[in-house]
C-alpha cells in the first residue's frame, strides 16, 4: 500500500494536484502567454540536458504521490513536442496513488497522438481555442496555423474515447469577445464543455492590462441572453471553474474566474517545470531546484523530506492579495506562464 502523508500548507492546503510542465517550447505565440515580439527566434530555450528526463519526472512524482497528489496534468509550453511523451505517461499509469492523469494543448498535433496517448493510459485532455473565426484565431496565436487542425484535434480526442474533452477559452475584451456565443454554439450538444478563463496577469510579457480583463460574471449575463444557464456543484474540492449548464440539457459550461473571484483558498496545486523547479504557485517568482537533488542521488526519503518542507512552508495567495487592493504584488517579476503551464 502506498505510504501516504497528508501534508499541508501554512494555511491548512493540502498538496492533491500537480502540474507536470514537460517543455518549455510552444509553436504558437499566444497574446496572454509568449506573444512573438517578447519572444522570438533568438529565445533562450531550455537545452535538453536542462530538461528533467522522464526517469527524473518519474522519481519525483512516486515523492509527490506518497504526500497525497492524485492528479497530473501535463502541461507546457505545449507538450505534443516533446517526444515519446506516452512512455511518460505510461510511467505514471504505474504510480500508486495516481488517480488521475490529464493534459492541457493547443490541439495542433493531437489528431497525431490522440490515440497513443489514450492507449498510454492518458485519462482526459484540455484544449486551447480562443477562436472559431480564422483572423482572430491568428492575431490570438500569433499567426500560427488555422483553427481546422484544432478541430481536428478535438473530433480525434473525442473518438479514441477520453473520459472528458474540454476546451479553454481566454477572453481578452479587445479581441476575441465576439468569439464566446459562436465558440458556445459550435460545441453545444457535443459533450465537449468549453470554460472560459479570466485574461490574468501570468508572468511579466504579456502586456497585460485590466481593461482587456472580461470578468466571468459579465460573460454569465452575457450567455444568459442567448441561452438560460443554471449554477452546478463543484466536483471536487479545489476545483477551479464554476460549473454552470444548460437548461435545455446541452451540456455544461465552466468560468474560470482568477481575477475576479480568487481561488487561492482551496488551493491544492503545485508546479513541477520541465527544468525540475518546483513552484507552489501559478503567479510565483521563484522555485525550488529539485533536479539539482534528483541528479546529486538524493534517496527517496530525502526528496520525499525536501518536498515536505517546501510545501509545509506555502503560504502564497497572490490573486486574494491582488483582489485585496495590494499593487505591490502586481509589480512583482514573476515566472512566465509557458514555462510552469497554465
Amino acid at each position: 500500500m502506498l505510504e501516504e502523508q497528508l501534508i499541508k500548507d501554512q494555511l491548512g492546503r493540502p498538496m492533491r494536484d500537480l502540474r507536470l510542465s514537460v517543455i518549455d517550447r510552444c509553436n504558437f505565440r499566444c497574446t496572454y502567454c509568449m506573444p512573438s515580439e517578447e519572444v522570438g527566434p533568438d529565445f533562450p530555450w531550455m537545452s535538453k540536458s536542462d530538461q528533467l528526463s522522464f526517469d527524473e519526472m518519474l522519481c519525483l512524482v512516486r515523492q509527490f504521490a506518497r504526500l497525497g497528489v492524485e492528479k497530473i496534468r501535463l502541461t507546457g509550453g505545449e507538450p505534443l513536442l516533446r517526444t515519446q511523451l506516452p512512455e511518460l505517461i505510461k510511467g505514471l499509469r504505474s504510480i500508486e496513488g495516481i488517480k488521475d492523469i490529464a493534459m492541457t494543448t493547443n490541439g495542433i498535433l493531437l489528431s497525431r497522438f490522440a490515440a497513443d496517448l489514450k492507449k498510454a493510459g492518458l485519462d482526459r485532455v484540455t484544449i486551447s481555442l480562443d477562436a472559431l473565426d480564422e483572423i482572430i484565431f491568428r492575431q490570438m496565436t500569433g499567426g500560427f496555423e488555422s483553427t481546422g487542425k484544432v478541430m481536428e484535434g478535438i473530433e480525434a480526442a473525442q473518438s479514441v474515447g477520453f473520459s472528458s474533452v474540454k476546451i479553454n477559452t481566454v477572453v481578452r475584451r479587445d479581441l476575441n469577445m465576439g468569439e464566446v456565443l459562436p465558440i458556445l454554439e459550435r460545441f453545444r450538444n457535443s459533450g465537449v464543455t468549453v470554460r472560459f478563463i479570466e485574461y490574468m496577469d501570468v508572468g511579466n510579457v504579456n502586456h497585460w492590462e485590466r481593461d482587456h480583463v472580461v470578468s466571468s460574471a459579465e460573460l454569465i449575463d452575457h450567455i444568459s441572453n442567448r441561452w438560460k444557464i443554471e449554477p452546478v456543484a463543484k466536483d471536487y474540492p479545489g476545483e477551479v471553474a464554476d460549473r454552470y449548464r444548460y437548461a435545455d440539457g446541452a451540456g455544461e459550461i465552466g468560468f474560470v474566474s482568477s481575477i475576479s473571484q480568487p481561488f487561492c483558498r482551496p488551493c491544492n496545486r503545485s508546479r513541477l517545470s520541465a527544468d525540475g523547479k518546483l513552484y507552489t504557485c501559478l503567479f510565483a517568482t521563484e522555485g525550488t531546484d529539485f533536479r539539482t537533488l534528483v541528479r546529486s542521488g538524493a534517496s527517496d526519503d530525502e526528496i520525499h523530506d525536501a518536498l515536505c518542507s517546501v510545501w509545509s512552508g506555502r503560504s502564497d495567495q497572490y490573486s486574494q492579495l491582488r483582489w485585496g487592493g495590494n499593487t505591490k504584488q502586481e509589480s512583482k517579476h514573476k515566472i512566465e506562464m509557458f514555462y510552469i503551464g497554465g
